[in-house]
């Protein structure tokens, strides 16, 4: 079981924390844009659409030159968000900048966020994170023996530190994820990197069967494309989805095709819609607890 975590100041997110109260009325919806892409203004109305949309949280990409985790869809939206200009403190803008009204976590490389500020480790990156509203980050890259700097950072500006568990993540080292890890457990449906699939995972069932001692919401992501497919995903135990590729595919395409930044973010909000019902029905079909038992 995790570890609650507290700030040095005193902060308790059992109580009060928008990441945690995004999991407390059945299943979550987290969406996945690569902030600036293909342009600042248009990738603020696209995520704004995301939570017109249904969206629980929000995971903003802050694009890194060698996303090693991310498939071509997402590599591709991350270049065209470096060549329109983005970067860390322009990250931060575009937070400060944004309409919305649920938790946004920042999924990153470490790199990015060691590199800013004045050669203080991670903690200039979380203070000024914590400072436009991030409630917790994403970080592909950073070993859980090796996250230390960055969970003390976190625990002292009372944000979330999110650990992605690959099928494959034997016991041992699931244990250090876990206690390194608040806010929810990103859970991926498949080994390899991001992107949409026209199926899901049969491995999906195990890994959350593997993490049912953690006492923190897991959020199955790495391929979800459609409402049956959350369904499907929340239906075998999951908290929440998380779904990135097929959402970045309809801002490229829009890219491609010189939609309109309006309809573009029509379309976004439509696909968000049919991923959060997708989500519900999924909770709706679940096998009721025995009487006298938790779910």
């Amino acid at each position: 079981m995790a570890e609650d975590r507290r700030g040095d100041a005193g902060d308790d997110r059992s109580a009060g924390d928008p990441v945690a109260d995004a999991f407390a009325d059945g299943p979550a919806f987290v969406p996945y844009l690569a902030v600036g892409d293909p342009d600042y203004e248009s990738s603020l109305a696209y995520v704004e659409a995301l939570a017109e949309g249904g969206a629980d949280v929000i995971e903003l990409g802050l694009p890194f030159s060698e996303p090693i985790a991310e498939g071509p869809t997402i590599q591709n939206a991350v270049a065209r968000a470096l060549e329109a200009g983005m970067t860390p403190t322009r990250f931060f803008e575009f937070v400060e900048d944004l309409d919305v009204d649920v938790p946004l976590v920042c999924m990153t490389y470490y790199n990015l966020i060691y590199q800013f500020g004045s050669g203080q480790g991670p903690r200039p990156f979380v203070e000024r994170a914590a400072e436009v509203g991030i409630s917790g980050f994403v970080v592909p890259d950073l070993p859980a023996e090796e996250a230390g700097p960055l969970r003390e950072a976190c625990d002292e500006f009372g944000l979330h530190l999110i650990s992605i568990v690959a099928p494959t993540t034997d016991k041992e080292r699931l244990e250090k994820l876990v206690e390194v890890s608040s806010g929810y457990v990103y859970v991926q449906a498949r080994l390899g990197v991001t992107g949409a699939s026209s199926s899901v995972s049969d491995r999906t069932g195990e890994s959350l069967a593997r993490l049912s001692d953690v006492d923190l919401p897991k959020a199955v992501g790495f391929g979800i494309s459609s409402g049956e497919q959350a369904a499907t995903i929340v239906e075998a135990g999951a908290d929440g989805i998380i779904v990135g590729s097929a959402l970045v595919d309809i801002v490229a395409e829009g890219h491609e095709r010189g939609e309109s930044t309006e309809a573009v973010a029509d379309r976004l909000e439509t696909k968000a819609r049919e991923l959060k019902r997708g989500a519900l029905d999924g909770y709706g079909r679940r096998t009721p607890a025995p009487e006298g038992t938790s779910d």
